[in-house]
């Protein structure tokens, strides 16, 4: 990991301080606003400077300080869900002077980790598993009779879409465990969420009558306590209990799970959920502590537009929120995620038929678009793989095309619903599957490198990969006339072509293409990664060698013709594929020609059997060993081998 003493960015004389929670906690209490102060203005010259998840961290700041005030971390647990408010809970836990390493190369991850400090207490990066973590945190202390450590989950009103979510309420509630989760209500993942949970918990927010009378009740509680002391506390907790059911509290789905549920209260008010948090830390049993907040708190850009301001990606004034460096005038690609929401508007406009359907990754996807000018065949349906794969399986089956874009290390979530509701039925459900191989910051839990090997193994997918900008329409056009379960994978970030809004062209299914005539070795490519491979060909001839180059374009089926030429024509294979060697293409080939009696070398380039920290994508793919470096070093070992033969 990347150590440094020197910090780029301000740090306020409380924060300075701050190196762990202990410290937080010797402060006055009085002081905890300034802190919190102190940590959010860090926060946005930190994200001014270097990027990262924003807005979610901004949104948690008070209930972050109240939290490490409350609990007596590391002994007590805390678990955060996804991560990405976890960015002041790095701050207060020693890792304030190393923070400007935040998701870069040998650095501090973007999210919460294990490995990382003694105060994660659970890796995470996918959402919705905090509830689930936690209450087996919880249930491992009681076993070992450490019921004096308290444990608390932290979670999003938008993972709380998630079934896993609801699957970990259901067993705390049956266990009956110790255990807190606060529920962070911002409305927001990284689109305004959607759905019933949504309106479920806005309703909530807006009963003015049982707000009233929890504010009448606990101010009621107040004054007896001073009177009768703590023992009247349960009382008139069970009373309030009794009263707001006859008055069809609004909460009733919580308690009905078998949780006990407060609030909802202001995230924003630090002293307010430092009392709050002391009440509930010596009270047993499962609760549910429902705190309102507002993502981006505290800075007027990210309040205004928090989808922008979810992740910058750019340098930006702490004033004003202005981008500090001038955008280009000189054309550049487009990102691929972009590419396929114009065109699957585009295929919309030619077939009414066409739909599209993401689990709460709208503007990710590019779908943002097609949302605003055809709503009703845009489905943003929350964070829930699962739902998003079996619902687009039932959109098939009377008659619709659906095209089902999902980030390639979040389809792994719906594994199941892939074999069980789409393949073994058959059924022609369109994947567009973003972000596949190597994703650069986000680092290990988002990976998409594991699609090509999960999927190929999987009767009656079709998987696909285009080489650019121009094949993923192409892809995506020939997936609409087909009537079998089509994969199409791509990469996160831009394309190779500046004109890409090619007319659209069918292409045979399971067919690839030679793209450079060559001798002795041939290259065979699977995808954009191909592009490393036409980079490494220019120095090669430069060089002196002429490898042959083969775009793939299905990893299923394969092309058999394809490869009987390759293995006739050539003397050695090197495959090259933006995802893990066990299992992926490579694999893939050297089955086909053991299977069709050819013995010839093969190399592999691929994800080695490692798990593939952050850093950015160039560097992932050195680490990996298939960027244009390593290719040109495979071909040159490769000809020197046939010679040596010769």
């Amino acid at each position: 990991m990347i150590e440094s003493s020197e910090n780029p960015t301000p740090v306020e004389p409380l924060l300075q301080q701050i190196e762990e929670p202990a410290d937080l906690r010797r402060l006055p209490r009085e002081k905890l606003d300034q802190v919190a102060q102190e940590l959010r203005t860090f926060l946005i010259h930190h994200a001014s400077q270097f990027g990262g998840h924003f807005g979610a961290s901004l949104g948690v700041v008070e209930l972050t300080v109240a939290l490490h005030y409350v609990y007596n971390t590391p002994e007590d647990l805390l678990v955060w869900d996804v991560g990405h408010q976890a960015y002041g809970h790095k701050v207060l836990t020693g890792r304030r002077r190393v923070f400007h390493t935040n998701r870069l190369k040998d650095g501090i991850s973007g999210f919460p980790k294990r490995k990382e400090s003694i105060y994660d207490t659970f890796g995470v990066g996918h959402s919705s598993t905090s509830i689930s973590a936690a209450l087996g945190m919880a249930e491992a202390l009681k076993h070992l009779g450490q019921t004096a450590r308290k444990v608390v989950a932290v979670i999003g009103d938008g993972a709380l879409t998630a079934g896993q979510a609801f699957e970990g309420l259901n067993n705390a509630g049956a266990l009956g465990t110790d255990l807190l989760i606060i529920l962070n209500d911002n409305q927001m993942s990284i689109d305004p969420n959607v759905g019933a949970i949504r309106d479920y918990l806005a309703g909530i927010t807006a009963s003015k009558t049982y707000n009233r009378f929890r504010d009448d009740v606990w101010r009621f509680l107040s004054k007896l306590q001073e009177v009768f002391g703590l023992g009247i506390r349960d009382y008139v907790a069970r009373l309030e209990e009794m009263l707001t059911f006859v008055l069809s509290r609004p909460a009733v789905l919580f308690e009905s799970l078998g949780l006990r549920y407060f609030g909802p209260v202001n995230g924003h008010d630090v002293q307010g959920l430092v009392d709050i948090l002391s009440d509930l830390r010596g009270l047993p049993g499962p609760k549910l502590l429902h705190v309102r907040t507002v993502k981006g708190k505290g800075f007027a850009p990210a309040e205004k537009d928090q989808v922008k301001w979810h992740a910058p990606a750019f340098r930006f004034d702490v004033e004003t929120g202005e981008p500090i460096d001038p955008p280009s005038n000189k054309p550049t690609p487009p990102k691929y995620q972009d590419v396929f929401g114009e065109t699957v508007l585009e295929l919309a406009a030619l077939d009414e038929r066409v739909v599209a359907v993401t689990p709460a990754m709208v503007s990710g996807s590019g779908l943002t678009k097609m949302r605003q000018l055809m709503p009703e065949r845009c489905y943003d349906v929350g964070i829930a793989e699962q739902h998003a794969v079996t619902f687009s399986a039932g959109l098939v089956t009377q008659g619709m095309k659906v095209f089902c874009n999902i980030y390639s290390t979040f389809l792994q979530r719906a594994y199941d619903q892939v074999i069980h509701d789409v393949a073994i039925q058959d059924l022609p459900v369109i994947f567009c599957l973003d972000r596949a191989g190597a994703v650069g910051a986000d680092g290990a839990t988002h990976q998409g490198l594991y699609d090509i090997a999960y999927l190929r193994p999987i009767p009656n997918l079709i998987l696909s990969a285009p080489l650019n900008e121009s094949e993923l329409r192409n892809l995506m056009y020939t997936a609409l006339h087909s009537e079998k379960p089509f994969v199409i994978r791509y990469p996160r970030g831009n394309g190779v072509m500046i004109e890409w809004r090619t007319p659209f062209e069918l292409l045979p299914i399971g067919k690839g293409r030679l793209l450079t005539p060559g001798e002795n070795v041939a290259i065979l490519s699977y995808g954009h990664i191909g592009n490393e491979v036409i980079k490494a060909l220019k120095r090669l001839h430069e060089a002196g060698y002429y490898p042959a180059h083969y775009d793939l374009r299905f990893a299923k089926p394969l092309d058999e013709e394809l490869l009987h030429e390759v293995a006739k024509r050539y003397r050695y294979i090197i495959t090259v594929e933006d995802g893990v060697k066990i299992g992926g293409v490579g694999s893939a080939i050297l089955e086909w020609l053991h299977e069709a009696g050819y013995l010839i070398p093969v190399r592999r380039l691929g994800a080695p059997d490692i798990v593939v920290e952050h850093a950015t994508q160039a560097e992932q793919y050195a680490l990996c060993g298939y960027d244009a470096a390593h290719i040109e070093l495979a071909v040159r070992e490769a000809f020197e081998k046939v010679i040596a033969r010769s």
